[in-house]
């Protein structure tokens, strides 16, 4: 009869939770995990940058066709959804693989700013989809000159 030696890992079920932890408090308003329905795990990658005047916001989203994706934007979030497709399955003989991951996506932005939403503007090309916020004149910085004595 075989014995097989497992390794005692004390610490495993404690890194589990602190991953969850790091996902809920740490990562999850600018970095949030995508599952799709393959069971594949991806994040989309954002761009933010922060302008005097404007939000500027780019994210790679390959493979999308513009019509499938949507942006809605609340007080303080922007949030896109989409749903990358799965094109018709390659099988010839001794070959097959699929690396992609396919289907549907959501990902928010906590946004640093209020913006105007009437004036937000959206462009896609090659895969990347550029969201232009200009923020609202409450959150735009004044700039005070002070004479120092």
């Amino acid at each position: 009869m075989a014995r097989w030696l497992i390794p005692l890992q004390p610490f495993r079920d404690l890194d589990e939770i602190k991953k969850e932890i790091d996902d809920i408090f740490v990562t999850r308003p600018h970095r949030r995990i995508l599952k799709p329905m393959s069971g594949c795990e991806f994040v989309l990658a954002v761009d933010l940058l922060d302008t005097k005047d404007r939000i500027v916001v780019k994210v790679e989203v390959p493979g999308v066709d513009k019509k499938d994706m949507t942006i809605s934007i609340s007080d303080d979030e922007l949030m896109i959804k989409g749903e990358v497709k799965k094109e018709q399955e390659v099988n010839e003989k001794d070959y097959y693989q699929c690396e992609r991951t396919y289907g549907s996506f959501t990902r928010t932005i906590v946004l640093p700013a209020t913006v105007d939403k009437s004036k937000t503007k959206a462009s896609y090309k090659d895969g990347v989809l550029g969201i232009t916020l200009p923020k609202s004149e409450a959150a735009k910085l004044k700039e005070i000159k002070l004479a120092i004595e």
